[in-house]
């Protein structure tokens, strides 16, 4: 199991600093299936889960945003027949912050536990 998934986010201000190309080297091997795409000039975590109908994929959204309600930290997602498109980043240093790389995994066990 990845370790990232029994943290919890931590409290996050504005000005707080992004991860260091010496934590991204640590953390992005930890989730293989997730890339860095920079979007709206902010790196973000993305990654596409596929599901066999709509059901099922709207099934997982509600459960990805359960989790982000439980910890504070809020994903976009978008729902599409048979996909879900999930990027994590954080709004108030416009980036990635540590917090993001919990949370992708979190996204994946969540994966992993409804299969």
């Amino acid at each position: 199991m990845n370790d990232l998934v029994s943290r919890s986010c931590e409290a996050c201000r504005a000005g707080a600093p992004t991860v260091t190309p010496e934590q991204l080297g640590e953390l992005l091997p930890r989730l293989p299936e997730w890339r860095i795409v920079r979007e709206q000039e902010s790196d973000r975590l993305l990654r596409e889960f596929t599901f066999p109908d709509f059901a099922a994929a709207l099934d997982f959204t509600n459960r990805v945003g359960a989790i982000a309600e439980a910890e504070g930290h809020h994903p976009a997602l978008l729902t599409e027949w048979g996909r879900v498109t999930v990027r994590w980043w954080t709004h108030k240093i416009k980036g990635l912050h540590v917090n993001d790389f919990i949370m992708a995994a979190k996204t994946d066990e969540l994966l992993r536990t409804s299969t």
